[in-house]
């Protein structure tokens, strides 16, 4: 298992997808500056591990009841924000559960299907935009997010950004061995990877960007030197108010032409729950 906690697993893991989207030849790369983005409610409509545990459902891996007790779990994790030391050791060990023997080229497999047919219409183009902008003035961009790594990289590939930090499953010749690379990549730990990437990668992180919709991520908003509330929950609404924050609210219907480019470009959960489906259909048919 790879040391170093949740920062520098999710850091390591991601080397070869920084590589893979490098800024267009026709922009001077900016090799100090970048963005990270958290996904779910900031790049996506929802929640993407429930996304794709709707496309598991739907190919009869689990039940309707199995994914109304998964959407509970996860509502009851998000809304409470970090919870007790148990309470995450609980999340931690229901995910380790299912995801044992379990393979991750099917993962991967299953995550481009489901993105195709229940994520990509629920990209925020608002979002996306802000992105771009970066991207176009050559930056490099990271989505950061408690989503398993795999699904993660499936979708900031689809988006063309950089890469993704996000929960690592530790597997041992292409299967998953139920144990986790450090922990979930959640709250606090976002802020850790961040710091961890940007010190591998020389980021001056006064001049880097971090976009997220929950005050859980308030950590990752408040080390680098513009924050952004996207979509965000009241607490981060309030929070973003205190600090002289930008809020971005495409909720509300704003065209994505509006952004304030000079701006945003100015100043600087449950990693094995998505493939229980795997484990529960196996065990119906063993």
């Amino acid at each position: 298992m790879a040391g170093g906690g949740p920062a520098a697993a999710a850091a390591s893991a991601e080397a070869p997808d920084i590589r893979e989207h490098p800024p267009s030849p026709k922009v001077p790369p900016d090799l100090t500056a970048a963005a990270f983005f958290d996904v779910d409610n900031t790049m996506m409509m929802g929640a993407s591990i429930f996304h794709f545990a709707r496309g598991l459902a739907a190919r009869n891996f689990f039940s309707g009841s199995d994914l109304r007790g998964f959407v509970w779990q996860q509502l009851k994790f998000r809304l409470g924000g970090e919870g007790t030391p148990d309470d995450v050791r609980a999340h931690r060990e229901q995910a380790l559960s299912f995801v044992a023997g379990q393979s991750v080229a099917e993962l991967v497999e299953l995550g481009e299907e489901i993105y195709d047919e229940l994520m990509a219409d629920r990209i925020w183009e608002g979002t996306r935009a802000l992105a771009q902008m970066h991207l176009d003035a050559g930056q490099r961009v990271w989505l950061v997010t408690a989503t398993p790594l795999e699904l993660a990289r499936i979708i900031a590939r689809r988006l063309g950004l950089t890469g993704a930090l996000g929960t690592v499953a530790e597997s041992e010749d292409g299967v998953y061995t139920g144990r986790l690379v450090g922990e979930l990549l959640h709250g606090p730990a976002k802020a850790h990877a961040v710091r961890a990437l940007a010190a591998r990668e020389g980021l001056d992180l006064r001049r880097c960007a971090a976009y997220s919709d929950s005050v859980n991520d308030a950590p990752m908003l408040s080390v680098v030197g513009t924050a952004v509330a996207v979509n965000p929950d009241s607490d981060l609404r309030q929070l973003a108010r205190r600090r002289g924050w930008e809020i971005r609210d495409f909720r509300s219907g704003r065209k994505a032409a509006r952004i304030g480019v000079p701006s945003v470009l100015g100043a600087g959960a449950v990693a094995g729950a998505v493939v229980g489906g795997l484990a529960y259909r196996r065990r119906l048919v063993g």
